[in-house]
């Protein structure tokens, strides 16, 4: 980050969720501040959530931002920072300007329904001297162990000034701060010289519970300061903590933020309707229409669904597929084609790639039909059937026009589907009748195939005309299909979950926080 001229910066991080949502703490001298406040979201898994973080390097005690020194500025969506593994792109014009980039390194945790609070206060005895001139000035920062292991950091007490033995103020601290409601996760505590040019000394540490410190609310509780796991000195710390609650123990289950933190995989996949019924793609009449000047139903429903669900997948590579057209060079008529051409490869790279996969094939293939959905369907079906440990869940998006014409054949599809990781998404476009896509979503009736129900309502069916702005905003009216078409997906993954019995990983996989570029003030952009 670009330093004062004669010292280190003084950062003040701004979370945008426009409006302005709120700002951290300033952090003084340091290029790599670990700020303490944290910021609590409501979380939509079908929106997109757009996020813009503006760090500050603080000169005064103005509240204005024009006041001080702009550093620079990273976007995301919230959706990037659940997911574990998200490797954001450096969005810059030149090498050079990529290599003096900073990062804002950004965490997500799901919140418990834990609403108690803990009354702490901390004394030190004999700890080191670090001053050549004096004492020590000491004062303790609070870790929360994080699911993989990591830590976040949850508190910071005053400095006590010139002392071995401090007694730090009381305080009050919410229990989800220090281990999000889980009594028996660990709770580190580093113990710190202060030093005026931020540079602070390490004195030691120790690790400790909420249930620890809440047995015995009486009592001094007494903890050795380590310098390292294997150096332990005699210098101690004595804590007395006062709880409002008795303890108990927390039992994890699945929520909605389970289907992408780690524990759960998204894998994506995208059918789209080639039939005749759709029109000629030359023709501004057509479905398929490629104008120029504005998106068509396809593309539109593709983009809407599409920009939301990508954030979950950590390889962003979707299969694309086709069905009821004609395919080069000798015509004959596929249900389940690859968009890119590639049948042994049909992945694409993001939206990006699925769009331009799908515009190409407008190019080569001929619109011809059927209407067949279950073969699409069963394509997915083979992969989720591989994979019925929770570590992954598959949702299929089909777009369609019309009528389907092996409707007893996509019935025996879903409802094998059913007992599998999976979810559908319908989207009818056009203004034909959708009497037999409506019958396929289970909302009023469980829909069966040979007298078999299914074990569970994995479709979702909407049609687009449905949630068109009348004014003609595509934006919003891609944002209302989208909320609308993946509400039901974090219910349909919990219910599978609870069906097979299937509780969170205790041990997810290994954690990379998700790092966004933070562009210096000369290559940001808005």
């Amino acid at each position: 980050l670009p330093p004062d001229t004669l010292a280190v910066s003084d950062p003040l991080l701004l979370v945008l969720v426009v409006p302005q949502y709120g700002r951290t703490e300033v952090i003084d001298n340091t290029l790599n501040p670990d700020f303490v406040h944290k910021f609590i979201m409501d979380y939509f898994f079908e929106e997109r959530q757009n996020l813009r973080f503006d760090l500050y390097d603080l000169d005064c005690k103005s509240e204005k931002l024009s006041k001080h020194d702009f550093l620079g500025q990273a976007f995301c969506t919230l959706g990037e920072v659940v997911v574990p593994d998200y490797t954001p792109n450096t969005h810059t014009d030149t090498a050079e300007e990529e290599d003096k980039c900073g990062t804002v390194i950004v965490r997500a945790e799901e919140l418990t329904n834990c609403r108690e609070s803990v009354m702490l206060q901390f004394c030190g005895n004999k700890l080191d001297k670090k001053d050549f001139f004096g004492k020590s000035d000491p004062f303790l920062v609070f870790y929360r162990s994080n699911e993989d292991g990591s830590y976040t950091i949850s508190h910071k007490t005053e400095v006590v000034k010139n002392t071995l033995d401090p007694v730090w103020q009381a305080f009050k601290i919410p229990v989800r701060a220090l281990c999000n409601g889980d009594y028996d996760r660990s709770i580190k505590v580093e113990v710190y010289d202060w030093d005026r040019d931020g540079g602070h000394d390490f004195i030691g540490e120790f690790s400790t519970s909420y249930r620890e410190m809440s047995r015995g609310q009486t009592q001094f509780h007494i903890y050795e300061v380590a310098h390292t796991h294997t150096d332990r000195h005699h210098e101690r710390t004595h804590t007395y903590t006062q709880t409002n609650t008795n303890p108990h123990t927390y039992t994890g289950t699945h929520t909605h933020t389970h289907i992408h933190t780690g524990t759960t995989q998204i894998n994506f996949t995208v059918a789209i309707d080639f039939t005749a019924s759709n029109g000629n793609p030359s023709q501004p009449t057509s479905l398929h229409y490629m104008s120029p000047y504005q998106l068509n139903a396809y593309a539109m429903a593709l983009r809407a669904v599409g920009e939301i669900i990508q954030d979950y997948d950590s390889d962003k590579m979707f299969p694309a597929l086709g069905f009821g057209a004609k395919l080069p060079p000798d015509g004959r008529v596929s249900h389940e084609f690859a968009l890119n051409g590639n049948p042994q490869n049909p992945y694409c790279s993001g939206i990006e790639g699925v769009m331009e996969a799908y515009y190409q094939s407008l190019k080569s293939v001929r619109l011809y039909g059927p209407t067949h959905f279950s073969p699409v369907i069963n394509h997915v079906a083979r992969y989720a059937s591989a994979v019925t440990d929770g570590s992954q869940y598959f949702i299929l998006l089909i777009i369609s026009d019309g009528v389907i014409t092996d409707m007893a054949q996509t019935k025996e599809s879903i409802v094998n589907a059913a007992s599998l990781p999976m979810s559908i998404i319908i989207v009818g476009v056009g203004p034909a009748e959708f009497d037999e896509m409506i019958e396929l979503d289970g909302d009023e009736e469980r829909i069966s195939s040979q007298g078999r129900l299914a074990e569970r309502d994995i479709v979702q069916f909407v049609p687009f005309r449905d949630y068109v702005d009348r004014r003609g905003n595509h934006i919003l009216s891609m944002a209302r299909l989208a909320k609308e078409v993946l509400a039901e997906i974090p219910d349909q993954f919990l219910s599978y979950m609870r069906t097979r019995g299937i509780k969170p990983g205790t041990s997810p996989p290994p954690y990379t926080p998700a790092i966004h570029p933070l562009l210096t003030r000369r290559v940001s952009r808005i």
